[in-house]
This record gives C-alpha cells, structure tokens and sequence, in this order.
C-alpha cells in the first residue's frame, strides 16, 4: 500500500441516484466513466477496493411498495436493479484496464459469480475490484446496511458512503442555508440527531465492529483519492 493511504482496503458505498448524472432516470455513461476514474485513481495507491451500489437509479423497493406492491417483491426487484449497476460499473472498470468481479448475494452465475466470503477476500488481495451486488439477498434490508455488512466480512478499514454532498449536515444544505457541516461525529451522535447518514441498521452495524464511517462528496473530481489520503472535505463517523 503506498504510504500517504490512510487505508488498507476500503468498502465503497455508492447511490444509484449518483450514477444517473444529468438524467432523471437509468444510467449516465459519462457519470459511469468518471466514477470508475475515480476507483481507478484509488487502486493506482494501492488500497484495496469493494464496492456496493444502490438500485435506486432503476427501481426502489420501498416507494414500489408505497405503490401497491408487496414489499418483499418490490425488495427482490430492487436487488436486481442493483445487479444491472454492477454489471455496468464492472464494465467501465475493465475499460479502464481494471480488473473486476462481481459477486452478487442474488445467485445467477450465468451473469456474474455468487458472493462467497474467502473468494471476495482473495479477489481484492490480487488487487481486483470487487462489487457486491443483491444487497444482502432478502428483503426488507437496504443497500446501506449491505454496505455495511460486506465491509465488517472483508475487515475493511472504512466505509465510505459517497453522496451528493460533501459532508454530514445538520440539515439539507441545499434546502436549509443554515445547515452546519460536521468535521467529525461519534456512531452515538449521528444516531441521536437523526442525521440520517445511513440506516440505524448499518451504522450500529459499524459501530458493534468499530469500522469508521466516511461521507464524502461523490460528483467532486478526485475526492475518493483524497479522503483515501486524508484530505480534501468529508465528516469522519467512528467510535468515541
């Protein structure tokens, strides 16, 4: 690992909204090339990299349900959109010359391999990407607390959680001009002031295994690599 990397091996977290670029639906390939930049760009450190995506871009289970349907059909939905992300960025990734694999909690080995623990684990000792599709495979979890999860089982270093913004705030900046950023929070904090960094789920989750949480601006250029070194904006979510 070079030496100005903070981490060792790293669990990213991105939104299926932050792959849809300008477009109100599906994905952008120009945002699709520049997020595997980005990956890219942290590889070239020498960290190790997993990555979860959301389905939100294509389908969300929860606002499905809200329409009529059943939750767990609505759920079993979703992870697939999830499986079309990953697909996707594994695409991107190889285009760049980056070696990935897929691995999804949702079994169909005819499209991508299914998520086994030790061979995630010797896939990102080899310096592959790997992207862990399906959400956890049931319903009723989110793609945060999948995140989560697959960080705690590969003994990630951080979770960073990607977002539209570049930090933590008490309120939506771009809805409350008075919003106040956070540099640094404790697990208990941003669960007590409901900040809603991430589920409750996947943040006691990170705090039961003590693997900090990094929120960072997803669309600014080259912020992956910096907070991977230490710079750059972002609020830092970790134990007391």
């Amino acid at each position: 690992m070079a030496s100005d990397a903070l981490y060792r091996r790293v669990l990213l977290k991105i939104s299926g909204e932050g792959l849809m670029g300008p477009q109100a639906y599906g994905l952008d390939p120009a945002t699709l090339d520049r997020v595997a930049g980005e990956v890219e760009s942290v590889r070239a450190l020498g960290v190790e990299v997993g990555i979860v995506i959301g389905g939100g871009n294509i389908f969300r289970g929860v606002k499905g349900a809200a329409n009529g349907m059943e939750r767990a059909a609505a759920d079993n939905v979703g992870m697939l959109a999830t499986v079309i992300n990953a697909l996707s960025l594994q695409n991107a990734l190889e285009r760049r010359g980056v070696a990935t694999r897929v691995q999804s909690a949702v079994t169909m080995p005819t499209v991508c391999e299914s998520f086994i623990r030790r061979r995630a684990i010797r896939h990102l000792e080899k310096g592959r990407v790997v992207i862990f599709a399906g959400g956890t495979g049931n319903p009723f979890f989110t793609t945060d607390t999948a995140a989560a999860l697959r960080g705690v089982e590969m003994g990630c270093d951080a979770l960073l959680k990607a977002t539209q913004v570049d930090g933590v705030y008490s309120a939506d900046p771009k809805k409350d001009p008075g919003a106040v950023r956070y540099d640094h929070l404790t697990f208990d904090e941003a669960l007590a002031r409901n900040l809603a960094v991430m589920d409750t789920a996947a943040i006691a989750l990170c705090r039961e295994n003590r693997m900090p949480i990094v929120v960072f601006d997803l669309h600014r250029p080259g912020a992956f690599a910096q907070v991977i070194t230490g710079q750059g904006r972002y609020t830092t979510i970790e134990n007391e």
